[in-house]
């Protein structure tokens, strides 16, 4: 079994419930088990920024998957969830990256961990950090990523850690 850290993210429709709904699926499959689920948080958009707030949050799963039979599983999640790819960093009902997949580095055509982008992103360290801040990613913690991030902005989103377990507003 192998600890993989998750990204979660959205900005169409009812965000918070898509990535619930992700989670739930994700924990309900054979081979994975939620260990830990951030606090959701309110983002500024990053990269294409004429669009709406995203939410994002992370998880952590273990899995007995390989690191690219786990990605696949969270695209056919997405897929399920009438994701459609039309435009890099554009809106999205629902967006999960395999971030860190236990301590290993890949890189092939199809997935690359730890997630190339993911030190220089506040909004995937800050939810990262509730849950596993002490996790190393390239030579430093996740914390220390943290404090050198822009942050500005990025708000919490939830008032109760159980989010994603709770009916739509309740959480």
């Amino acid at each position: 079994m192998t600890v993989a850290a998750l990204g979660l993210g959205g900005n169409i429709g009812d965000a918070a419930a898509a990535m619930a709904r992700a989670l739930r699926e994700l924990d309900a499959h054979g081979d994975c088990r939620l260990m830990a689920v951030s606090n959701l948080y309110r983002t500024p958009p990053w990269g294409k920024t004429d669009q709406a707030d995203f939410f994002n949050c992370c998880a952590l799963v273990e899995t007995a998957l390989s690191a690219p039979a786990l990605l696949e599983l969270c695209l056919n999640i997405e897929k399920g969830m009438k994701r459609v790819r039309t435009e890099r960093w554009g809106p999205r009902t629902i967006d999960i990256d395999v971030l860190t997949f236990g301590n290993q580095s890949i890189v092939r055509e199809s997935i690359e961990v730890p997630h190339p982008r993911m030190t220089e992103r506040a909004f995937v360290l800050m939810p990262l950090a509730d849950i596993a801040p002490d996790l190393q990613v390239r030579g430093k913690s996740v914390r220390e990523w943290l404090q050198q991030a822009d942050k500005s902005g990025i708000v919490s989103a939830n008032e109760k850690r159980e989010w994603w377990t709770l009916p739509p507003g309740n959480g």
